[in-house]
């Protein structure tokens, strides 16, 4: 086994422990981590949505944007750059969160549920791999959201101070930030310790390119199990730590903040997935890309906290209930508009054609 194999695999089972540890402090079950779930709090408690049970700025986030922006900057791999079809990414963004909050999580927290026994969540799987094994058929035939360009390097820390001034709100609480006092945004862990389980897996994340989007993508691809063995790491570690505190709670009925309406947890994700592919990247890897410097993955965090808005704004977001009649419109629509971006940022010339050389994130 290669030494980045490894590191993988230790980097993924620190993240599942984490997970464990956070919601054992109070996090709400299988939500140790959710970058969606985080973004959605985060954007209630801006105030750009009024669902009183989800708003909270999220230590979490503040935490991995940070980690990743110094161990980038340690590491000499901060460089900003943008340019990259911002707009695109932005739309793609907005629909890769409508599709993750119709099925209640995103890749991160689906394989989270998975470990906390939740079988709800194998459709959401299958419909993730089913959406990037479509986002795949666009890279073999050229799909690009064009080359990214060097920008002024204060840009690249715009970023970093956006969450440390989300970080001075939530402690300085002033009255027009809000808080939930019932609901999964009332549940979170002391800032202490969120903000330090954040900050080392933005450190994790960063060095070693976590993304579930990439290691089902390259699976397909290319046979590759690099990627895809941090995600099975922090699913044993996650499962193993549910067991020993006594929250594995197996089946479909009755799971926390999930629902069981197959079809739209089915589609939910490959709408997440597809999206994600386009981008390259799942929610997690945007963020730290955004902290490296990079501008497009900034514009989609933009385009993921206004999604999170609209989301709840507009009755699109999933409930124990099931999907609502305005969610599944919305993942239709979605999806429909993907699909377009993926034909309309084709080129099948032989000189641009995706080979295996294609990187996430690059």
């Amino acid at each position: 086994m290669s030494s980045s194999k490894r590191n993988m695999i230790l980097g993924g089972g620190l993240v599942g422990l984490l997970a464990v540890v956070l919601v054992h402090y109070g996090n709400p079950a299988n939500m140790g981590f959710c970058i969606a779930c985080f973004i959605r709090d985060t954007a209630g408690a801006l105030g750009l949505h009024r669902a009183g049970v989800v708003q909270y700025i999220r230590p979490e986030l503040i935490g991995m944007a940070l980690g990743a922006w110094l161990i980038s900057l340690a590491k000499g791999d901060f460089k900003a750059r943008g340019g990259s079809s911002p707009l695109t990414r932005f739309v793609l963004g907005f629909f890769v969160m409508i599709g993750a909050l119709v099925f209640l999580g995103c890749p991160l927290r689906m394989v989270l549920r998975l470990a906390g026994g939740d079988l709800t969540a194998i459709l959401g799987l299958v419909g993730f791999a089913a959406g990037i094994g479509l986002g795949i058929l666009f890279l073999n035939k050229g799909f690009s959201l064009r080359k990214t360009y060097s920008l002024n390097k204060a840009e690249g820390f715009l970023f970093p101070a956006m969450q440390v001034a989300f970080f001075i709100l939530l402690i300085a609480a002033p009255a027009f930030v809000f808080f939930s006092e019932s609901g999964p945004g009332s549940m979170h862990a002391p800032v202490a310790i969120a903000l330090i389980a954040g900050l080392l897996v933005g450190v994790v994340a960063q060095r070693t390119r976590l993304c579930m989007v990439g290691g089902i993508r390259d699976l397909i691809m290319f046979k590759d199990t690099h990627l895809i063995s941090g995600f099975v790491s922090i699913l044993v570690i996650a499962l193993i730590g549910n067991l020993v505190t006594g929250r594995f709670s197996l089946g479909f009925e009755g799971q926390p903040i999930a629902h069981t309406d197959g079809l739209w947890n089915f589609l939910g994700m490959a709408l997440a997935g597809l999206g994600s592919v386009l981008l390259g990247g799942c929610p997690l890897r945007q963020m730290i890309l955004g902290a490296e410097g990079n501008i497009d993955s900034v514009v989609t965090f933009l385009g993921l906290l206004v999604g999170a808005a609209f989301a709840h704004n507009f009755g699109l977001a999933s409930s124990g209930a099931g999907a609502t009649a305005n969610g599944k419109v919305a993942v239709l629509i979605g999806l429909a508009v993907v699909l377009v971006v993926g034909f309309m940022n084709m080129n099948t010339s032989s000189d641009v054609k995706m080979k295996g050389d294609v990187k996430l994130g690059a």
